[in-house]
């Protein structure tokens, strides 16, 4: 059985950080694309970061410099650091793991909230 589950959501000021983790089990891994998504309300889900199985990464232009995401394949990671968070970054963040070249070979998370609110 496959679990994504994610961690690290709270309430944070605007300016402040926040670190989310993803625990993957049931999964080889290493050989899947991790990305983190959000969806706010009444907005559809959006990617935030990816990092591949050979560590290429790509992110959203709006947390380009803000954001960092890694993955630490010995303990099935995959973390999201986000620095100068801002409220439009509010939204439940959710965690995916997709293997590559399978299009249906795709989990998701349960996702986390954060909310970025003075």
């Amino acid at each position: 059985q496959v679990q994504l589950v994610e961690s690290g959501g709270g309430l944070v000021q605007p300016g402040g950080s926040l670190r989310l983790s993803c625990a993957a089990s049931g999964i080889i891994f290493s050989i899947y694309d991790m990305g983190w998504y959000r969806q706010a309300p009444g907005k559809q889900r959006e990617l935030v970061a990816v990092i591949t199985s050979g560590d290429r990464i790509n992110y959203a232009d709006s947390v380009k410099g803000r954001f960092t995401i890694s993955r630490a394949n010995a303990k099935n990671t995959v973390d999201l650091r986000m620095n100068s968070l801002l409220p439009e970054d509010s939204a439940v963040y959710f965690c995916n793991a997709h293997r590559p070249y399978y299009e249906k070979d795709a989990y998701w998370g349960q996702g986390t909230q954060v909310t970025v609110s003075s």
